[in-house]
């Protein structure tokens, strides 16, 4: 089997690409810009194409499947020939149903904690033994790609996006997977460029939830009433499961999932967090896991990579790293540091970097998300906007939309880590937000020179 990546540098992409490499495909791809850790990924693999740019003379009649990555647009010459020569071309979501269709499939969905939800079911499935296939949106230890497929499995497990598909398929990509069992978080507007009202957006889970299979499960949060109201209104023949967040605790010694007849440890924390595990142990249980299983595995979950993902700590202080960007996320994040360690100066810095947290209509959304932290800094790029074609920003548009007086603005990134470094905070704790990457900063040496650690 011959596969062709076009846009192959792609997170997603890139993972599936190695995914099939390692499955036995002979696998090819193209882009005109790949950047780090995909490049090297990619070179590891000898999948790293040896001329950055689209070449037509890549494309021929023995390629078996041409998958398109949402960053190929549609005038795309690689494109343009494959369609000129017939070859069948899939979306990498078409491509992973295609690859998982006589399987059971988990898909989770929701605005926010579908990476950590999807990630907790693979760990307890691995911790047990449990063949699956997989895909999810971050890298998580233990994993050397975010794509695992295989011919025995007979489960899969994915996160479901609702991002759209490709330049060739305006489809949301969950609509594609046909949930055996699906999972809704929650529903909080985003994407805003693509879905430009909030009943669009809503619209877009009442689809998924229709696309589940007959006889099928729908696990949602009972606590979200957009998701309880979709949810009671299909008319569809499935099982619907209401759930809560998890009960927990914390004291001086950790942190605790708890039920009426057990306490467990965790690694991980915040109310958010609690409902993300509530949800994977339905879905778990569904499966065949039993509960006594089910709590001995995730006592071992550590989280997945920027999600709340530790960067350092010492006696002077901790930083983590959170990928939350919508203004439901920004706060549940901030309200998950603040409530794990009460009392601590908290740092939150979020770098504005998505087309909708750096669009003007939606920025009033952000407001009162940041004033729980000691000290609130928020970033963004004026280069960002003009690739986003977006109207410029001022600091004080910025200030004004999230409410808060003491709310520092920056648009240069360098200005803003001196001020951070500058800074006598208490025993702090550093909370760095973003989808992006401030700039290519090396968040880790840097919470280790502010934490001082040699």
């Amino acid at each position: 089997m011959r596969v062709h990546f076009i846009a192959v540098g792609g997170a997603v992409m890139h993972n599936l690409a190695i995914a099939l490499h390692k499955k036995g495909y002979t696998v090819t791809g193209s882009d005109d810009e790949i950047f780090e850790p995909s490049r090297s990924r990619l070179e590891q693999y000898g999948l790293l194409p040896s001329a950055q740019g689209w070449d037509v003379s890549r494309i021929s009649n023995n390629i078996d499947t041409i998958i398109l990555g949402m960053h190929a647009k549609e005038d795309n010459p690689e494109l343009l020939k494959a369609r000129e020569l017939g070859i069948r071309i899939m979306s990498f979501p078409e491509y992973i149903y295609e690859q998982t269709k006589n399987k059971k499939r988990i898909v989770v969905a929701g605005s926010h904690g579908k990476t950590t939800t999807t990630a907790i079911i693979m760990h307890v499935f691995k911790f047990l033994g449990i063949r699956f296939d997989y895909m999810v949106g971050s890298s998580i230890d233990g994993y050397e790609t975010m794509v695992g497929l295989s011919d025995n499995a007979q489960i899969a497990v994915l996160e479901g996006d609702e991002y759209l598909t490709s330049v060739l398929d305006k489809r949301p990509k969950f609509h594609l997977y046909m949930p055996d069992i699906a999972i809704l978080n929650g529903i909080a507007w985003d994407h805003m460029n693509v879905f430009p009202t909030f009943e669009n957006y809503i619209d877009q889970f009442r689809i998924f939830i229709e696309k589940i299979t007959e006889g099928g499960y729908l696990i949602f949060f009972d606590g979200d009433p957009e998701v309880r109201k979709l949810a009671l209104a299909t008319e569809k023949k499935i099982r619907k499961i209401p759930y809560k967040v998890h009960g927990y605790f914390q004291n001086k010694t950790g942190f605790f999932a708890a039920t009426h007849n057990r306490v467990v440890p965790v690694k991980i924390f915040g109310e958010h967090n609690m409902q993300n595990l509530s949800a994977a142990r339905e879905a778990c249980i569904i499966s065949g896991v039993s509960e006594d299983d089910f709590y001995q595995a995730v006592r071992s979950f550590e989280g997945t990579s920027k999600r709340l993902q530790k960067l350092n700590e010492n006696e002077n202080g901790v930083a983590y790293l959170d990928f939350a960007h919508s203004p439901s996320k920004v706060r549940a994040t901030l309200e998950a540091i603040v409530s794990r360690y009460p009392g601590r100066d908290i740092v939150a810095v979020l770098e504005l970097h998505t087309y909708s947290s750096l669009s003007p209509g939606f920025l009033p959304l952000y407001d009162g998300t940041l004033e729980k932290a000691t000290s609130a800094i928020v970033y963004f790029n004026p280069h960002a906007l003009r690739l986003k074609r977006l109207p410029d920003l001022s600091s004080e548009d910025v200030k004004k939309a999230f409410g808060k007086g003491n709310i520092k603005v920056y648009d240069n990134s360098d200005e803003m880590f001196s001020f951070i470094r500058q800074q006598n905070f208490r025993n702090p704790v550093y909370l760095f937000m973003s989808s992006g990457d401030y700039d290519g900063c090396n968040l880790k040496s840097l919470s280790e020179g502010l934490l001082k650690i040699k």
